[in-house]
């Protein structure tokens, strides 16, 4: 492993050593503790799949058989995915920013390997197990339960910070070791230790290894917005730094999942964005929508993904004009799309 993370970060850097250097813009009213590149809000896209997919597994197994989730149709996805949002930086002269490449190889590549074992093992073994049960079991409760509750958590945290440990202790220290369906009991509670355990070690691992290059996150995204929005008591965490002579503020919104929610709450006082975390050219925009649902102009479609466990629904990934942006949440939640994310760079 330490091999392949070596050999891996000399090939992302020789690679930014010849990839095009970054498109010029005009000077950000965000300070240089705001800026990050525009390449971040592509690259973080595979990075959110992986909050994503776990979503639609654990909503999944809320109701139906692990054995049959699409294990292989989501690791054809991610890296899907990763090659669209790649050659769009490519494509756009964009920084390549090689450290990101290395995390969203290392997230794909562990991803890929833990998929394609829970496939074959769900598919091998545990679907005998699984036709021998009348019902499902508290065992199979607990894991759709800890699912639901990893992927609420990895929405606002990074998944190593998961505390694992407790949901395999609360498999035997709160599902019953006895009842019917003894076959499927069992099978489950290897499966879900072993799961555990594993990501528990895992998890240790990679947060070592993330604390060790990479510095802590800004917790903030500072957004350039006009009119200067007003106070709401939906939105605390909202700050205006300054104010500008056209009636403009900077203001600080939170970053991640809680961004997307700001900036369709201010969308609705009928302020629009002109930079965000110094950016003034595109953000990244997934949209879930019916299969016939085609964007209207200036959005563009980056990609186009079914949900597989959703018949009928696809997934949209378009760029959008910052100063677009606003204007494009109201009329998708004028139009009942869900929106699913905002890559906040």
């Amino acid at each position: 492993m330490r091999r392949w993370l070596r050999n891996l970060t000399v090939a992302c850097a020789f690679a930014a050593l010849v990839g095009a250097a970054p498109a010029a813009g005009p000077a950000p009213l965000a300070g240089p503790e705001h800026v990050r590149g525009v390449e971040q809000t592509l690259l973080t896209y595979p990075e959110w799949f992986l909050v994503f997919s776990p979503y639609e597994y654990g909503e999944f197994i809320g109701a139906g058989a692990p054995s049959r989730f699409p294990f292989y149709g989501h690791i054809g996805q991610f890296w899907e995915s990763y090659k669209a949002v790649f050659d769009e930086t490519r494509r756009r002269g964009l920084d390549l920013n090689p450290g990101y490449h290395l995390m969203i190889m290392v997230i794909g590549t562990s991803t890929t390997v833990e998929y394609a074992v829970k496939s074959a093992y769900e598919t091998l073994i545990a679907r005998l197990a699984e036709s021998l049960a009348a019902r499902p079991t508290p065992e199979d409760r607990h894991a759709a339960g800890v699912a639901q509750d990893y992927v609420r958590f990895i929405r606002v945290q990074p998944w190593y910070l998961y505390d694992f440990d407790k949901a395999l202790a609360g498999l035997w220290r709160d599902v019953p070791l006895t009842g019917p369906d003894m076959a499927r009991k069992w099978e489950r509670r290897f499966a879900l230790t072993t799961e555990y355990l594993v990501k528990a070690g895992y998890a240790r691992l990679i947060k070592l290894g993330t604390q060790t290059i990479y510095d802590a996150p800004l917790p903030v995204t500072a957004v350039v917005a006009k009119p200067v929005p007003r106070a709401d008591a939906a939105l605390p965490e909202l700050k205006v730094l300054s104010p500008t002579p056209d009636g403009s503020a900077l203001v600080t919104i939170p970053r991640y999942e809680a961004f997307m929610s700001y900036a369709q709450a201010l969308a609705m006082q009928g302020v629009n964005f002109s930079e965000i975390a110094g950016n003034s050219s595109f953000i990244l925009v997934s949209v879930l929508a019916p299969d016939a649902w085609e964007p209207a102009s200036p959005a563009t479609p980056l990609l186009k993904q079914a949900i597989l466990t959703r018949p009928g629904i696809q997934r949209v990934v378009l760029t959008v004009p910052v100063q677009h942006l606003a204007e494009s949440l109201r009329q998708w939640q004028a139009g009942k799309l869900q929106i699913e994310h905002v890559f906040d760079y």
